[in-house]
């Protein structure tokens, strides 16, 4: 004999709870590994400035939630414009010795910071503390070295971004640039997990493009048509999203390395930008 309405209705009932139970004990589980998925730092640092031909000074910020932050300060000789740069999820400041050179020789200071839980930096990463690791980065650039507001650039590349946008909707900027950022993590996970990323918890959200629309300083977006990891209209939905005065600056090559294959468009893109949005004068190439 066949089952039984009823039984076929409780057959439905006891598979539709077990899919339930095995989807949230399955996003319990990829709720405890988004960190490790999203954040890849190292904590040896394979190079300092100084091996670049760069005067640096070693620098340790302390955070609202008592983190001790490592970083290095780079001077420019007569410059009064200061670059407070964000790096990505991977590796740690030793890795950015191409980036820290071009804006060298655009005659900015820099302060790059290695967030928590990277490079010599205490403590484990996530949304919030990257956020409070910004803030200490921005109070020291005012309260220590004394740099106004409207003398400090914002510039953030992929995950940095999502931290310098944020940060730009707290202060005062004299300029953001965010390279290669993705809108959110919502849309990053929808573009290389299309069908689990409607079935998942995402602890992160990096909303970038929700961010821009609450600021109003000079945006440059910049993102490469090639990038294999955050595709190029992602970037272009921050770029939608953000107010005027903005502007578009398109690259050709991969996500980690369009910068350098984009030389010279890239630096000089940049230091036209600065030249219009930024008020006084750089440093003298050297």
């Amino acid at each position: 004999m066949g089952k039984s309405s009823t039984g076929m209705k409780q057959e439905i009932v006891s598979t539709a709870v077990m899919a339930l139970v095995v989807l949230l004990a399955f996003n319990a589980w990829l709720w405890l590994q988004q960190a490790s998925m999203i954040f890849f730092p190292l904590r040896s640092l394979d190079a300092t400035p100084s091996r670049w031909g760069m005067a640096y000074e070693e620098v340790t910020l302390r955070t609202a939630d008592d983190i001790a932050l490592h970083g290095w300060y780079l001077p420019a000789a007569d410059s009064d414009r200061v670059l407070l740069f964000f790096h990505g999820n991977a590796g740690n400041i030793s890795h950015r010795g191409d980036s820290l050179a071009i804006f060298h020789r655009l005659g900015l200071n820099v302060l790059i910071i290695d967030y928590r839980g990277y490079g010599r930096s205490e403590g484990r990463p996530s949304e919030e503390g990257l956020q409070r690791d910004a803030q200490a980065a921005w109070r020291f650039l005012r309260e220590v070295k004394g740099f106004a507001a409207e003398r400090i650039v914002l510039f953030g590349r992929s995950l940095g971004g999502a931290v310098a946008a944020r940060l730009a909707t707290e202060v005062k900027p004299a300029a953001l640039i965010l390279e290669s950022t993705f809108s959110s993590a919502r849309d990053v996970a929808a573009e290389h997990y299309p069908l689990l990323s409607k079935l998942i918890l995402l602890r992160y959200s990096f909303d970038t493009a929700s961010r821009v629309k609450e600021i109003d300083c000079p945006l440059l977006v910049v993102h490469s048509q090639d990038d294999e990891i955050i595709p190029f209209h992602l970037g272009q939905r921050i770029y939608t999203a953000a107010n005027e005065p903005k502007q578009l600056l398109r690259l050709r090559g991969g996500h980690n390395l369009g910068f350098i294959q984009s030389q010279p468009q890239y630096e000089r893109g940049i230091g036209e930008f600065l030249s219009r949005h930024v008020p006084g004068e750089l440093a003298a190439k050297k």
